[in-house]
């Protein structure tokens, strides 16, 4: 009889703490491709994140127009009881665009973060290696390194990739897709071999980088792009004598790994962000992700220069060029549409 009233109590304080909430931006993030594969059917709501607003509140500690990240989902409106919610920090400039959440200030931003700082265990003066450099966390690999003083290399699938990696301050870049031998092109970028390999990629790339690093190395396994669309699972070669002789350490990691010092990475990479925009020019990924306005579906793919009235003058935003993160999401998801929420 205690159980039941108990659980009666519950269920009836969930209605007193609950929140409805409208998305501003929904994440596209590569992890959804193995994500959704493995744990979605179709029917089912599209996993991912949002930055989305509070339009009712009847939980004392969320105010009505507060910006809020959220992991519930490609959904333009969605009831929370306030626990799977963080607040964007109370810090957050009116300057900046609050997609930022989701990009550099948020998971991507800190996946960059805690891999270089607990998985690589970075040291100033070391040689750091980051593939699929030009995304929203290899982008921020190497721009961290550098501030810790590291010398940077970093390799993508376009010129303009290559280009936008020389400006943002990596020591090398290369396409790898227009190099002759990929094994050359990382020699020749550093002679010396690698102490960090910041891997996000896998596949042959990873087999090829593992015989480029030094003795005692560190590889953080971040992602695997290279095979998430592979109906069949690929071979070998296997990395076990490199990994042998130069001893080095392979560690794959989630960034949820580190969901208690999430405040402490956001703070971190905000006050970054700032300090630059500080002493000059910075430069931010801004997330690929789908603005919802006024309940229509826009899908944010690049932003032009025309669109900049928004953006702080001094803090110049690279948007997404890659449309495969959206076209390789599988087709049976279920946007839902549930504007006519109320508490």
């Amino acid at each position: 009889m205690l159980s039941c009233t108990a659980n009666a109590q519950e269920f009836a304080l969930s209605f007193v703490t609950e929140l409805l909430l409208e998305s501003v931006f929904l994440s596209v993030d590569p992890y959804m491709r193995p994500y959704s594969q493995r744990n979605m059917k179709e029917g089912d709501i599209m996993i991912g994140t949002q930055v989305a607003r509070i339009v009712e509140s009847k939980n004392p500690d969320f105010t009505v127009g507060v910006f809020v990240v959220a992991r519930s989902g490609w959904r333009t409106h969605f009831i929370s009881d306030g626990k799977d919610l963080r607040a964007l920090p109370p810090n957050w400039p009116e300057s900046l665009p609050r997609s930022l959440a989701l990009g550099t200030i948020g998971m991507p931003g800190l996946t960059a973060y805690f891999g270089l700082l607990e998985v690589c265990k970075m040291k100033s003066g070391e040689t750091v290696l980051v593939n699929a450099a030009a995304g929203a966390v290899g982008s921020v690999v190497g721009q961290l390194a550098k501030i810790w003083g590291c010398k940077v290399v970093g390799c993508a699938g376009s010129d303009d990739k290559v280009a936008y990696l020389k400006k943002i301050g990596f020591d090398e870049a290369f396409n790898y897709k227009t190099v002759a031998s990929l094994d050359e092109a990382l020699r020749k970028a550093s002679p010396d071999g690698y102490d960090c390999f910041f891997d996000n990629v896998g596949g042959e790339f990873t087999t090829v980088a593992i015989n480029q690093m030094k003795t005692y190395g560190r590889i953080a396994l971040c992602g695997a792009i290279s095979q998430y669309n592979d109906s069949v699972p690929q071979k070998g070669p296997y990395v076990q004598m490199p990994m042998i002789f130069k001893e080095l350490q392979m560690e794959g990691f989630i960034v949820s790994r580190w969901n208690n010092r999430w405040e402490e990475g956001l703070n971190t990479m905000l006050k970054w962000v700032m300090e630059v925009r500080k002493e000059g020019v910075g430069f931010c990924k801004v997330p690929f992700c789908f603005c919802l306005c006024k309940g229509s579906l826009v899908i944010a793919v690049e932003v032009k220069p025309q669109h900049d009235t928004f953006l702080p003058p001094d803090l110049i935003f690279e948007s997404f060029g890659d449309s495969q993160t959206i076209v390789n999401i599988p087709d049976p998801f279920c946007f839902v549409e549930t504007c006519n929420i109320r508490l």
